[in-house]
């Protein structure tokens, strides 16, 4: 393990604190939940209207994270930095824009229809009064561990959706934080309009980008996504991790 420790970039790094961090918010949340249930509260968080302290970190956590993302960083991956002009170094002068917006128009479908059909049945639980808003918020808290484990580890709609080779060639990256929070569309709370809010800004400055200059997205028009250019190592990192494994499977 100490091999792995010290081969990790520094982008991976922060990664696995973002992983550690969001596993922590959502037991706190758990336990936050569970404790109040047991009490019989009410409602999450025994009136959150009067406390508010839980809902309030988890707000400005996310909220900092997704105002960090609309600029450009070192310390953030090329998967979400690809967008900026900064980041693009062409590979030609010519291409089809119109051919490069179509490229990935299936894969993305497939991924949008996936994902309003899960959180559209949470949605009839949650009208049918199966659930309450707590678990929305609970189920958003779970997607934002889910989503750095895709980065770290293993990710469905890479493998069985969009086939890219890598997340820093991912046309879907910076939708991360609209999928994290699609469960709290339906809860009418202050702090779920200004996550929801947020993670629709940043989708819809991702898409317009991709509209406008989709050169910047693909491998085949950026140098700056090909392998040679690769800080992450983040395929080299899951690649030890699946190797370490299979040896102690052996």
């Amino acid at each position: 393990m100490s091999r792995i420790r010290a081969k990790l970039s520094t982008i991976s790094r922060i990664h696995y604190i973002k992983l550690v961090v969001r596993s922590l918010l959502f037991l706190a949340a758990l336990a936050v939940y569970v404790v109040n249930r047991l009490e019989n509260s009410p409602s999450m968080f025994g009136g959150y209207e009067d406390s508010q302290l839980l809902l309030l970190v988890l707000t400005v956590f996310f909220s900092v994270e997704m105002v960090l993302r609309c600029f450009p960083s070192r310390y953030e991956s090329m998967g979400c930095q690809k967008q900026f002009a900064k980041n693009y170094i062409p590979v030609a002068e010519s291409f089809d824009k119109s051919q490069l917006r179509r490229r990935s128009a299936k894969p993305v479908l497939i991924v949008l229809l996936s994902w309003v059909v899960l959180n559209g049945i949470i949605a009839l639980i949650y009208y049918l009064g199966y659930i309450d808003w707590g678990i929305l918020l609970l189920i958003a808290i779970a997607y934002s561990v889910c989503d750095m484990i895709c980065i770290l580890l293993f990710c469905p709609f890479q493998t069985w959706m969009m086939k890219n080779r890598c997340c820093q060639t991912c046309r879907i990256y910076n939708w991360d934080y609209a999928m994290m929070f699609t469960p709290l569309i339906f809860v009418n709370n202050i702090y779920a309009h200004i996550l929801v809010g947020l993670s629709l800004v940043l989708l819809l400055r991702w898409e317009l980008c991709f509209f406008l200059h989709p050169e910047r997205f693909y491998e085949q028009t950026n140098q700056n996504l090909s392998c040679a250019k690769c800080r992450e190592k983040l395929c080299h990192h899951k690649k030890q991790l699946m190797n370490l494994k299979l040896r102690k499977k052996w």
